[in-house]
């Protein structure tokens, strides 16, 4: 079954935003014009202007919009202290903020060069760090660091390996957030038994 998104309903801003997605996503992002989102919303260019003036607003409002949920986590994680139990809500807010995300994720997979050209590309990079510094302890050793970084991985991989995989959404997501909570509780206690 596929994971195709509801449409938003509600505003034209939003209305836009789906739009534009959708056909970034089928066309890509280079070949898809204002003048298409336009017509593929029955409304005029100069009406989806008083929104957005370039596909780049679009797809950085709709980055905005999707991952604010990761900048929420960010501020969160900052004020906690850096216990295992901290540690495994971050990944578990993570992954669900990734749920949400899905739609975008996959584009941005799909598109990593334009990505990394536009602004949100760096973007990206620091919230992933940021999100690394939150689950490892302060001078943990390399091993450790790998074990962080790649929880995160895992939860991204997880998204776009599995999404072809039979199998309920659901449980993949699960899955995936299942073992990056294995290798933080690794690098949380690398005594912990195997």
């Amino acid at each position: 079954m596929g994971s195709t998104p509801q449409p938003r309903r509600g505003n034209t801003r939003q209305r836009i935003q789906d739009v534009a997605l959708e056909l970034f996503a089928e066309q890509g992002y280079e070949k898809t014009s204002l003048r298409e989102i336009a017509e593929q919303l029955d409304v005029t260019k100069a009406a989806l202007y008083y929104h957005f003036k370039t596909k780049e607003d679009i797809l950085v409002s709709i980055f905005e919009d999707l991952n604010r949920p990761v900048e929420e986590l960010l501020a969160w994680g900052e004020r906690q202290p850096r216990t295992l139990e901290t540690k495994k809500e971050i990944l578990r807010r993570y992954s669900e903020a990734l749920a949400e995300a899905a739609p975008l994720f996959r584009f941005m997979q799909e598109n990593q060069a334009t990505v990394r050209d536009l602004s949100i590309g760096e973007t990206i990079k620091h919230r992933v760090l940021g999100l690394v510094d939150l689950i490892k302890d302060p001078g943990a050793p390399l091993t450790d660091q790998v074990r962080c970084f790649s929880a995160l991985f895992t939860m991204h991989a997880g998204m776009l390996a599995l999404q072809d995989a039979e199998g309920d959404p659901e449980e993949k997501r699960k899955a995936a957030l299942e073992v990056a909570v294995e290798l933080v509780v690794r690098a949380h206690d690398p005594e912990a038994p195997q």
